[in-house]
């Protein structure tokens, strides 16, 4: 949610910097200013009574104590007559103050000055690509059919229990999640984070602080008669951990890693691509959230980009790294990376990982505040990522390294798949 200084002081700016999202609100940017500068005049007035109710309280004591009874009297009445007219100033501040939350929080976060303009993934900026071959024979198979080869998934079976978008992992296709659930999680906590295991329900104040509140509740399976909602990334219950907290700036960054289940709805998601496990309604992901000062947000920003591209790189896969275009940003996000692996077979690029900062925009939400080294209270910053989602890696992982032995695993993996390929 966008700090109230912005439409105080740069609104003009703001109306152009939302522009870079595809996002025209020179109205509602104006109609929350306006609603602002009436709320404070408001306010204004209501201390001015308020003062004007102190002193004549006081005075009334005094009254009392000389005997002016019939003075006191009408101080009283005055105090009685203050006090109502407080209370219906204080109505029309509720009031005016929900209509500023309902407006503002239908305003996406500002995107950081180095994001690219730009409608559509086409605008997008690639700013690193490993050196790999991209080429492929006619003999290389798909995942869909080396996933029913080696009998790693079985789709038909999650069809018919839940629906399709729901796969069964068997056997060496369930080794396979497990190994790369632990490499991951290893990967980060030796690198300072800390695991945490989330529930993978929350509840409505959970999603609105993390933004998935009102913008994606179309993606999200909801539990009506309990009000919650399943997890679409464990970024949401782990950030929320800090909701309404006020961390000491010595603790901070505060780096932690969690993996979980995740479900999506994928509303609107139909033909090749979502063939196998490129889009799937519940998959695997290990996440990496931190939250920190201001002033180091966009060095955490790079220092996380460059821990994911760690990860790919011990996965031997080809990959690519592309800074986002404002159209094509989450709702919450300032910056956002993307990480894409090459899919061999369907010759196409297939994203694995968004890693972003959302700067204050959770955080205002989520009341997520430090106290500076001078004892000031402010805003923190949030940022996440995922290291890594496993549908696509998998998918890549048997496409880009099959042969006829076998799919041959990366050797990250040897140790904790037991073997060094899948026959």
């Amino acid at each position: 949610m966008l700090e109230i200084h912005y439409f105080r002081q740069k609104a003009d700016w703001l109306i152009e910097r939302l522009k870079i999202k595809n996002r025209h609100v020179e109205e509602l940017v104006h109609t929350i200013k306006n609603l602002d500068e009436e709320k404070r005049l408001i306010q204004t007035e209501q201390d001015s009574l308020l003062a004007k109710v102190n002193t004549l309280s006081k005075e009334i004591g005094g009254l009392m104590l000389k005997g002016d009874k019939e003075l006191a009297l009408q101080y009283k009445n005055q105090v009685s007559s203050l006090k109502n007219d407080i209370s219906l100033l204080e109505n029309k501040l509720k009031s005016i103050s929900q209509q500023i939350f309902d407006y503002i929080v239908q305003l996406p976060n500002i995107p950081h000055l180095k994001v690219p303009a730009g409608d559509s993934a086409a605008h997008n900026e690639v700013v690193y690509q490993s050196n790999h071959n991209l080429t492929s024979s006619n003999s290389i198979l798909p995942h869909w059919e080396l996933i029913k080869k080696y009998n790693l998934a079985n789709f038909e079976w999650g069809a018919k229990i839940s629906g399709s978008g729901f796969p069964f992992f068997i056997g060496q296709g369930s080794k396979l999640q497990r190994a790369l659930v632990q490499f991951f999680l290893d990967y980060n906590i030796e690198r300072g984070y800390t695991e945490v295991t989330p529930p993978l329900l929350v509840n409505n104040d959970t999603a609105f602080a993390t933004g998935q509140l009102p913008d994606k509740e179309g993606q999200m399976y909801f539990v009506s008669q309990d009000e919650l909602y399943l997890i679409p990334t464990s970024e949401v219950p782990v950030t929320n951990i800090y909701r309404n907290e006020i961390i000491d700036s010595e603790k901070l960054p505060i780096k932690l890693t969690a993996f979980s289940n995740c479900f999506r709805r994928e509303a609107g998601s139909f033909g090749k691509d979502v063939r196998g496990l490129n889009r799937v309604h519940q998959f695997e992901k290990v996440e990496i959230v931190q939250i920190t000062a201001p002033d180091k947000s966009y060095e955490t920003l790079e220092e996380m980009v460059k821990h994911v591209q760690g990860i790919l790189e011990q996965l031997e896969l080809p990959f690519r790294i592309i800074r986002l275009c404002g159209g094509d940003m989450s709702f919450a996000s300032a910056m956002t990376y993307d990480f894409e692996v090459f899919s061999l077979a369907q010759q196409k690029w297939l994203e694995v990982s968004s890693v972003s900062n959302f700067e204050t925009f959770q955080t205002n939400r989520l009341k997520c505040r430090y106290k500076d080294s001078q004892g000031k209270t402010q805003l923190a910053h949030s940022l996440n990522g995922s290291a890594l989602a496993l549908p696509r890696i998998i998918a890549c992982l048997l496409e880009n390294n099959q042969n006829e032995a076998g799919v041959i695993l990366p050797k990250v993996l040897h140790t904790y798949f037991g073997n060094d390929r899948i026959c």
